[in-house]
């Protein structure tokens, strides 16, 4: 094991003994492979199982896995009409496993998400019966002030070109606290606790992923 992967391994478990104390499942993977196999051995077969948009899901092969794997899953993306996509999401927030990852977490054990319309957050804050977020260690921030930041200006630029979305730091590189009709920042969440004890489970991975 190197240094940088002892280190973030120190750091993960100081975390996990924080995220239990707010109600909330903690693991560390090593690396995305392991993280991989430890969602497949969560996800019981036949699970109903939908997700948020995540990068990390895919760099990490988990989007391969709910997509093909034994479950019933959800594609978010499939409606094709309004109302298609209101029934949809009818069904996603009563799904069994809901899976995310997060665009910055703190050492205390809170997660932060912005979102543009929001349905991501409102699945992690209620709906699914459980929900898995799943995160590299990159996205490790000292406290909430700091969260926010990483999440205006290192995580926002690149995901409003993922979207296509039409924003300044799309362009510039850097956040500009817009109120541009692409915003992708209209709703911040912060998940200091879990009402349900266990419901979210965080997998913390010793490799950099998403943004």
């Amino acid at each position: 094991m190197g240094y940088k992967s002892q280190a973030y391994e120190n750091q993960a478990k100081s975390i996990i003994k924080n995220l239990e104390k707010r109600n909330m499942k903690g693991y560390y993977c090593e690396t995305g492979a392991k993280a991989l196999e430890l969602v497949r051995s969560i996800l019981p077969k036949g699970a109903v199982v939908t997700n948020g948009g995540s990068e990390t899901l895919v760099e990490t092969g988990i989007m391969d896995l709910i997509r093909r794997g034994d479950y019933e899953y959800i594609d978010r993306k499939s409606a094709k009409t309004p109302e298609e996509s209101r029934a949809l999401y009818g069904r996603i927030v009563t799904a069994d496993y809901f899976l995310m990852s997060t665009n910055a977490i703190t050492r205390e054990g809170e997660l932060i998400n912005v979102d543009g319309v929001g349905n991501r957050v409102a699945c992690l804050i209620n709906g699914p019966e459980h929900v898995l977020v799943i995160t590299g260690m990159n996205k490790v921030v000292p406290d909430l002030e700091d969260g926010i930041r990483r999440v205006r200006n290192i995580a926002a630029p690149p995901n409003s070109i993922r979207v296509g979305s039409k924003t300044p730091c799309s362009v510039t590189g850097f956040c500009a606290d817009c109120q541009s009709e692409d915003c992708i920042c209209c709703q911040t969440v912060i998940t200091r606790r879990s009402m349900k004890p266990g419901r979210i489970t965080v997998i913390l991975v010793g490799e950099e992923y998403g943004f």
